[in-house]
């Protein structure tokens, strides 16, 4: 029985940590404006603010939807925990470990999540399993 609920349960993950990291991105996109968040990416130090900017917009948005779809997941994966690992160097890394004083604590469970599921096979209905499916020439053209 636990084997049918595995996939499932990573279906449940993939997608509520794809809407989070789309929300993310869409709030930096849309609500706060690249201006605002490349200001703010200056006052903390990050390097090319304007460059990294879109980029960690885009990147939380974009992969975050490939998260929801189960599309290139390990790659997809590794960007978002990248994305984490910035934001715990640039911003959370000297303010302690619980979030509520806006230490590491939220980004390490997105950085180890975004690994976790990047190379779980993404459960059901990823779209990455449909390119894993078996291709070898016995079963290629096979009816």
């Amino acid at each position: 029985m636990l084997e049918r609920i595995g996939p499932y349960t990573l279906l449940l993950a993939r997608v509520v940590i794809g809407i989070v990291f789309i929300a993310h991105g869409l709030q930096k996109l849309l609500s706060t404006g690249l201006g605002k968040v490349a200001d703010g990416f200056a006052e903390l130090g990050i390097p090319l603010p304007s460059v990294a900017a879109p980029l960690v917009a885009g990147s939380e948005a974009l992969c975050g939807l490939a998260f929801v779809l189960g599309a290139a997941l390990p790659v997809t994966g590794v960007i978002l925990a990248l994305n984490m690992a910035g934001a715990y160097l640039f911003v959370h890394a000297d303010k302690g470990f619980f979030s509520q004083q806006g230490g590491f604590e939220y980004v390490l469970v997105l950085f180890a999540i975004s690994l976790a599921i990047g190379f779980s096979g993404g459960g059901a209905l990823a779209l990455d399993s449909l390119w894993r499916r078996d291709r070898s020439p016995a079963t290629v053209g096979a009816t």
